[in-house]
């Protein structure tokens, strides 16, 4: 907390005299996010947030007073979520959501708020107390049980089926059938999917060179830098065919994605693994073709992967870069 009240002796006179600072070292106990904000026709700004809210999001109190909360949903606008709190708040009525928020330092959470309106002796709405705690990991644990029975869905396949032999990632068809089950997951829920085709460049003519055992042990090694970029449980990774490498993401940032392939770019030269058949630093390097979409309600997950293939092709192309995000027309736009 910025007030520096907030840190004032607690007040243990009787409940009929309790004071302000008192009041506050009582909220800033609470283990979960409590915030106050006015009711007024233009918004709500904040009045007030305790520790835990400071904790949850990585703001300060001061950073946010008289802002509206809807900062914490960045540009990640399109969630159902929003449009039952939206309606709560324009009935005056208290409401139950689970929104995709965003910390100060941009990292998301699962955020399950509780928000109820405070009335003065008229019966007017002056305030709405919120209550928010990540869960996080009730989610993650939702999201992998539907991944499992949907993996025992999958053709009856086997465990060893499910996996790359060579690279450990997933195999190509157990990669498919998870995707499928996330295109399904995003249409539902309204959300964002991106999948980026990493391909390491000029592989064959490393076979040429050095014979195919030395390539298979560099796209192992490379398949280890690409996956340990992808740490949240909700990212899957998985070998698609000879150096190419996909990887599925959830609720990415537009802005920061291709800032985040060229960092798994730079990081696959930093191995120096020699190449002297690679132009111009005799480096292994990778190519990166990136697609984002909302799924729409009739839309097919084929449709993603065409786009990532097509910036993969051009990201290919001399002169293109090494990262190249699928455009309007690559979705048949």
């Amino acid at each position: 907390m910025n007030d520096s009240s907030a840190n004032a002796p607690v007040d243990t006179a009787a409940p009929g005299t309790w004071t302000v600072p008192f009041l506050r070292s009582v909220l800033d106990a609470a283990p979960e996010g409590i915030v106050i904000c006015e009711a007024r026709a233009d918004g709500q700004p904040l009045v007030y947030a305790n520790a835990a809210f400071e904790r949850l999001t990585g703001y300060a109190q001061g950073e946010l007073l008289g802002a509206d909360l809807r900062v914490l949903q960045g540009s990640d606008r399109e969630q159902e979520g929003r449009a039952c709190l939206r309606q709560a708040l324009e009935r005056g009525s208290s409401a139950r959501v689970l929104m995709r928020n965003y910390r100060k330092d941009g990292s998301q959470f699962w955020n399950e708020m509780l928000v109820e309106p405070v009335r003065d002796v008229t019966g007017a709405i002056t305030h709405f107390v919120g209550f928010h705690r990540d869960v996080g990991e009730r989610e993650r644990a939702v999201n992998e049980r539907e991944r499992a029975s949907a993996a025992r869905t999958i053709g009856g396949l086997p465990t060893w089926m499910r996996e790359d032999r060579l690279t450990g990632l997933c195999a190509r068809a157990y990669f498919e059938e998870l995707l499928r089950h996330d295109w399904l997951s995003a249409q539902r829920e309204t959300r964002t999917l991106t999948l980026l085709m990493f391909d390491v460049d000029a592989l064959g003519a490393y076979n040429d060179t050095f014979g195919r055992p030395a390539g298979d042990a560099c796209l192992r090694r490379l398949a280890g830098v690409i996956s340990a970029a992808f740490r949240r449980g909700s990212d899957l990774v998985g070998r698609w065919e000879g150096g190419t490498i996909c990887a599925l993401a959830r609720n990415t940032d537009q802005a920061a994605v291709a800032g985040f392939a060229a960092g798994i770019v730079q990081r696959v030269l930093e191995q120096r693994i020699h190449h002297p058949r690679s132009l111009p630093d005799k480096y292994v390097t990778i190519s990166v073709g990136i697609a984002m979409i909302n799924p729409g309600p009739k839309q097919q997950a084929e449709i993603l992967l065409q786009a990532a293939s097509k910036a993969l092709a051009r990201a290919r192309s001399a002169g293109a870069g090494p990262v190249v995000e699928a455009n309007d027309k690559d979705f048949g736009r």
